[in-house]
């Protein structure tokens, strides 16, 4: 048993911790629990925890089926409201494994370690930091729970105590925030995460979700991480900020460049660039996704990188431009609803890739990319992203890239389900084709 198992099994007596929760998610981003006494912990440390791994989409076959929990102890965290019977609680993410100790290649946090692996054969350290947008709902056919919009200090307070009542939680647990405001819409949130190692920040967008929804359960509202929940408000982005170190040292940092960008940053800008549209179906991966980026304000719809420009997919930032430790790039495609595991490590592969193959970075875009039509983005030479589901999972099927990135098994069982997704969206009679068309 490790130092960090025992830490961990020292405080749970210390703290009476009467319950254990073990956290996982889905491929899709779905957070799934199993929960445990103490008594079970430290032979859950020595021999993880068996369950059917079958019964969870895209993990294994009927005839594979058994899978093991491994809980990492890094992880634990005491819970601040769940509380049962008045018994404390804490929670720990797991890795998943085969019985005989082999990672699950389906696992998502495997998935993104394969990256982070790749990224430190090179001397790298993968570092992340997203503003997470959300929207705050109220009523039977959810409304927004004020009317404000950016930067507005809301009218009534439910707002902005629900917001100090979240980040109280989340810092209980370690998460670290950095600043939170009233975003555009009426409703709509945002909560930004101080910038950690990519592993960890995917950890903790799962856990920033459980945690707001809980939050908003006990003020009796709704908080939603749907794309784009009304037709005539902003969708809700988790806008993320990307940065590679080597040591102590930013390898995206560069004091003799114009915008402080090193050739690593550069060339990691136009691996995701290049691969902007075969990651598009994880990094937004519903069927609404789409409706945000194709109908919200600000949201990328060409692979385009831009200093200070929102409208860019991949946006770099001037505040404390030569500033070594803030020199950072800002993916703005990625959805408050994507899953972090999958969505991180496509962002990482494609930046990689850039690196490795020494790819150029052509100049950046200054106009207001979202506000031009499809004929004059191609007229001025940027490529369009998909503007659905349907045409993401088009480029995604052709991928070898993203084959290699997420694995055969996540790849093929991905790609099915997504299709079914669409099928299941397309072949729907809408309230629009029935005001348009009943009377034809």
């Amino acid at each position: 048993m490790n130092n960090q198992q025992e830490n961990v099994l020292r405080d749970v007596e210390e703290r009476d911790i009467r319950f254990i929760r073990l956290w996982f998610t889905d491929l899709f981003g779905e957070l799934k629990t199993v929960m445990m006494s103490p008594a079970e912990l430290e032979a859950a440390f020595d021999e993880g925890v068996g369950f059917d791994g079958s019964s969870i989409e895209g993990f294994s076959r009927v005839s594979e089926s058994d899978t093991l929990l491994q809980p990492d102890p890094s992880t634990y965290q005491p819970l601040p409201f769940d509380v049962e019977d008045g018994l404390q609680t804490a929670r720990m993410f797991c890795d998943i494994s085969m019985p005989d100790g082999n990672p699950l290649y389906a696992d998502p946090r495997q998935v993104l370690r394969r990256q982070l692996s790749k990224a430190a054969d090179a001397g790298f350290e993968c570092m992340a930091s997203p503003e997470i947008e959300f929207y705050v709902l109220k009523g039977d056919e959810p409304t927004p729970v004020d009317d404000g919009g950016y930067f507005d200090q809301a009218k009534q307070n439910a707002a902005p105590r629900f917001r100090r009542q979240a980040i109280s939680a989340l810092e209980y647990m370690g998460i670290v925030t950095e600043f939170s405001h009233h975003e555009g819409s009426p409703g709509q949130q945002e909560i930004d995460l101080r910038h950690t190692d990519a592993l960890t920040m995917a950890d903790n967008v799962i856990t920033f979700r459980y945690v707001v929804k809980t939050v908003a359960e006990f003020n009796g509202v709704l908080a939603t991480f749907m794309p784009k929940p009304f037709r005539e408000h902003n969708g809700s982005a988790m806008h993320t900020h990307f940065s590679l170190f080597e040591g102590e040292d930013n390898a995206f940092h560069d004091p003799d460049d114009e915008y402080s960008l090193s050739a690593t940053a550069r060339q990691f800008i136009a691996g995701v660039i290049e691969h902007a549209g075969e990651i598009s179906a994880v990094t937004n991966q519903w069927v609404n996704s789409y409706k945000r980026l194709q109908f919200g304000s600000e949201a990328p719809t060409a692979a385009t990188w831009g200093v200070s420009n929102r409208s860019a997919m991949v946006r770099v930032p001037t505040y404390r431009l030569h500033k070594p430790l803030s020199r950072r790039i800002e993916v703005r495609t990625i959805d408050s609803a994507a899953n972090p595991y999958l969505a991180y490590a496509a962002i990482f592969a494609a930046g990689l890739h850039g690196i490795e193959e020494g790819m150029e970075l052509g100049e950046p875009a200054v106009d207001d990319v979202f506000a031009l039509t499809r004929r004059e983005r191609r007229a001025m030479g940027y490529k369009d992203l998909p503007g659905s589901l349907d045409e993401a999972l088009r480029v995604l099927e052709k991928s070898e890239f993203m084959a290699e990135v997420l694995g055969e098994q996540v790849f093929e069982f991905f790609l099915r389900s997504k299709w079914d997704e669409w099928h299941s969206y397309e072949d729907q009679i809408t309230p629009w084709e029935l005001a348009h068309n009943l009377n034809l």
